[in-house]
């Protein structure tokens, strides 16, 4: 007896992106990716301005918070970075036609997942399935 590999299932209209659902998606991914540029630029500006020599004398209090400020500017700089870099491989995924294809197992992601987080590479069952490892 034979076994015949599974099939994906046809997508539904529900599934399938139009050129103007994809425009819209894009259109947003850019917007935000725009802000993002903006924001790390203003964020490691403000990083470079930092006078190493700013803060001696201070009590290890002053220190101490600033030492804080400064990490926590770097990790929300970083963050920043991180989604940049997913607007840009959604706007890829988008040129490349594998915009709503779960990276995992290749089923379309639902779209009222994407209109919620345009940058989801992975289904709903899939991205339960990585969380729970």
């Amino acid at each position: 007896m034979t076994t015949r590999a599974a099939r994906p299932a046809p997508a539904t209209s529900e599934e399938t992106w139009t050129e103007e659902e994809l425009a819209e998606v894009r259109e947003r991914l850019r917007h935000e990716t725009e802000e993002l540029v903006a924001d790390i630029a203003r964020a490691e500006e403000q990083l470079a301005s930092g006078d190493a020599s700013e803060g001696a004398g201070d009590d290890p209090a002053d220190a101490g918070a600033k030492t804080y400020e400064r990490e926590r500017e770097i990790a929300l700089t970083l963050n920043a970075r991180d989604l940049l870099a997913q607007n840009e491989r959604a706007i890829a995924r988008i040129a490349a036609g594998t915009y709503g294809v779960c990276e995992s197992c290749h089923k379309p992601i639902g779209k009222e997942r994407l209109r919620a987080f345009p940058r989801a590479t992975l289904c709903v069952a899939c991205k339960q399935r990585e969380e729970r490892r």
